[in-house]
């Protein structure tokens, strides 16, 4: 059980990855199956977009039901799910068929991040947050990155539904090992570590419902800030495939080795931004000061994406891209500590990570369909698309720093969004 931490911190990895992988095949398969069913760029943004209309919605009831249920059993109910309709996307032979499976595809992907969330704030206490977080955050990359080799291969060997059917099938043999490994905390004796899993919980002077959770102003904050981070990392997930083909040129296999590059240098600069923020906060900041320190500033510097429309270097392009990414995924690990971070009790971290999620996903509804008006608007130009999300970026660090409040547990008797400060660590 001292161990078992980690490794379920290396599951939720897992999950994710596939995740990633499993949402972003389409990306990657886009282009032979634009020739394939005759369909064109504004049809297939409204494709592209289908799995977040039902992902976004579907984070509120599900980490609610997260809360409910436990992480134990909603994340593999959602792991299975998603896998079922990535696979039956091999057998759709119209743009409506394709639709339909995207929207089922994002019913089950949504329980990923609230199950995850839960499990980090029932196994580390908030000084180790942030970077365990960090860890199963990294699976997005990790799985957007692998997502272009390996369907760029399967599709060049197999075609582009064996790519469906085969990565459909690697998330039911990861529901198979979460069954015969995963143990709750309740089951082993961790009383006697130095590291106990979490501190005492916070008692709330009323009772706290779901929908009281947006009477703060933080909340509000995140979601803003959440929609604006995820409106340009979206675009590397959806977009930036069709865009290295379509108007850098890229062929298959130049898009699955220099494609890679912005997903690679973003595994290692979330790992680096869940260690900041706790090391600042272990070496006597305030958890407010360290974790919008990290978020703050990645997330102006993210805003380099809109650079990359305007360098005909490919190399400097790569560059700016994953400078762009790697800032992204530097603020996501704070990003996703904060439910755990300000919860005011330990059954509302799924819910308030999944309100948090629910906002940030709808950027994916508007990034994919807006990128896709205007490519066909401007005759292949994706130039405003990537001027509009380095804007988001700036308006994502404002709401961090002013909207959102002290990072700390909500109280629940009155307008207030704090409580006192730990005695631990001081205001910085």
């Amino acid at each position: 059980m001292r161990n078992m931490r980690w490794i379920v911190i290396l599951l939720c990895f897992l999950a994710i990855s596939v995740n990633y992988v499993d949402r972003a095949n389409l990306a990657v398969a886009a282009p032979q199956i634009q020739k394939a069913l005759s369909i064109g760029p504004a049809q297939m943004g409204l494709i592209l977009s289908g799995f977040f209309w039902t992902y976004a919605l579907m984070q509120l009831p599900f980490g609610w039901f997260v809360d409910r249920v436990g992480a134990r059993i909603a994340l593999p109910l959602a792991v299975g799910w998603w896998s079922l309709f990535t696979a039956l996307t091999a057998s759709v032979s119209s743009a409506a068929a394709m639709f339909g499976c995207r929207l089922m595809l994002g019913v089950g992907e949504a329980g990923a991040y609230p199950s995850c969330a839960k499990l980090v704030s029932q196994w580390f206490k908030p000084a180790q947050r942030a970077f365990a977080t960090s860890i199963f955050d990294s699976g997005s990359r990790v799985g957007s990155a692998l997502s272009i080799p390996i369907v760029a291969l399967i599709i060049g060997t197999l075609g582009w539904e064996a790519s469906f059917v085969i990565t459909g099938a690697v998330g039911f043999v990861w529901v198979l090992g979460w069954f015969l490994i995963y143990r709750n905390p309740s089951r082993g004796d961790l009383t006697g570590e130095p590291d106990a899993v979490l501190p005492p919980q916070t008692v709330p002077t009323q009772k706290v419902t779901w929908l009281s959770l947006f009477k703060h102003r933080t909340t509000w904050g995140m979601m803003l800030g959440f929609f604006c981070l995820n409106f340009a990392i979206y675009f590397f997930i959806t977009w930036f495939p069709s865009y290295l083909v379509q108007t850098r040129g890229f062929s298959l296999k130049s898009l699955g080795t220099l494609g890679m590059i912005p997903a690679l240098f973003a595994i290692p600069s979330g790992w680096l931004g869940g260690f900041v923020s706790d090391a600042l906060y272990r070496r006597g900041w305030s958890l407010t000061a360290a974790r919008k320190t990290c978020i703050v500033g990645a997330m102006l510097l993210s805003s380099i994406i809109t650079l990359c429309a305007f360098t005909s270097d490919v190399y400097l392009m790569l560059a700016f891209f994953a400078i762009a990414y790697g800032s992204l995924s530097f603020a996501g690990a704070s990003i996703w500590a904060l439910p755990g971070d300000v919860a005011p009790t330990r059954d509302h971290v799924a819910s308030l990570g999944g309100i948090q999620n629910f906002a940030s996903n709808l950027a994916g509804i508007v990034i994919t369909t807006f990128t896709g008006m205007m490519v066909s608007m401007t005759h292949g130009s994706f130039t405003i698309p990537l001027c509009v999300a380095g804007g988001f970026c700036c308006l994502g660090a404002f709401s961090y720093l002013v909207i959102v409040k002290r990072i700390e547990p909500f109280s629940m008797g009155g307008d207030s969004d704090a409580l006192a400060e730990s005695h631990a660590h001081s205001p910085v």
